[in-house]
Order: structure tokens, then C-alpha cells, then sequence
């Protein structure tokens, strides 16, 4: 009896190392709080905005960015829609998130949110042309380049940004 139990534990311990190991592979990506710089370090199935993570339920969403109150953000929920509001400048919703079917589909954040955010975004975020947000990431998975702007699908990544001169915007989707 005491042989058996000790060969459960022995599994037990073994699980949690494996799932430990698992945790510390995948960088967490808090927006607005970690300075995560490596492209390889983004994976969208890590990055959180003000807690909330792709394929959170509903419920968790709107507690956190709605009930929750955000220093210096006015945050409203518009249909599909979590919208997030800088209150010194809303001219427009500067992130936020959707859901369907009672999850969170997508996260995303612009230009205008720049000032919250943190590491590598922060510099997207401000980057002048397509070509300045390639290094910074990489080469996209794939892409489409006009006289309006640019699209670099990071689709391995699960996130696409969207340049459009003065105007960027990032999505986080699951891959």
C-alpha cells in the first residue's frame, strides 16, 4: 500500500514539473505591464489586456474591464464589443475586446493606446512605415502592401497589424 502511494505521488510530482515547465516556456504578455521585447517571446495565446486573455468567458471579461475600474480609462461595452476609452482624450475607442458565443475572439489595441502599452507593441505602435514594424517582428507570415497602407499577418503568432500611416492597429486572435 505505502509502495503504491508513493508511486503516485512520484507521478504527481512528475505531472506538476511537466506542467510548470510548460508555464515558464510560455511568457505571459501583459500589455500594460510587462516589457516583453523578443517577437518570439509574443504569442497571442499569452497576451493579456488588463487581465483579460483570449477565450475568457464573458462574464470575466466585462468584470474585469467594465465592473473594474481603470485608472484614466472610460470603458463601455457596445454589442460584440468591449471598448476601452482614454478619458484625457477620447476621440476613439484606443483597445479593447470581442466576444462571441459567451468568449473573448479578440483582442485589440491602436495608436492611441501607446501610452499604456508596454515592450515591443509600444514601439509598433509608433513605428513610421511597414518597413520599421518588419524589424521589429520579422517577416510576416503574409501580407498585402498598397498605396494606403499595410497588413502583416503574424498569423503563426496570432496577430495581424494593420498600418495605415499615422494610424496602426493590432489584433490578437488564437492561431
Amino acid at each position: 500500500m505505502r509502495r503504491l502511494s508513493l508511486m503516485v505521488l512520484a507521478v504527481l510530482v512528475g505531472l506538476g514539473g511537466a506542467m510548470t515547465a510548460t508555464d515558464v516556456l510560455a511568457k505571459k504578455y501583459e500589455l500594460t505591464r510587462n516589457n516583453v521585447q523578443k517577437p518570439e517571446d509574443v504569442d497571442s495565446a499569452t497576451v493579456s489586456l488588463y487581465g483579460v486573455r483570449l477565450g475568457d468567458p464573458e462574464i470575466e471579461a466585462v468584470e474585469m474591464l467594465v465592473n473594474e475600474k481603470i485608472s484614466g480609462v472610460r470603458a463601455e461595452q457596445e454589442g460584440v464589443f468591449v471598448l476601452l476609452w482614454d478619458q484625457s482624450n477620447p476621440t476613439g475607442a484606443m483597445a479593447g475586446v470581442q466576444i462571441l458565443d459567451g468568449r473573448v475572439t479578440l483582442i485589440f489595441i491602436n495608436n492611441r493606446f501607446v501610452h499604456k502599452t508596454r515592450g515591443i507593441f509600444r514601439r509598433v505602435l509608433t513605428a513610421q512605415s511597414a518597413k520599421e514594424i518588419r524589424e521589429l517582428l520579422g517577416p510576416e507570415d503574409f501580407g498585402d502592401e498598397n498605396v494606403m497602407g499595410a497588413m502583416l499577418n503574424y498569423q503563426s503568432k496570432g496577430f495581424l497589424v494593420n498600418y495605415l500611416g499615422r494610424d496602426i492597429n493590432v489584433e490578437f486572435t488564437l492561431p
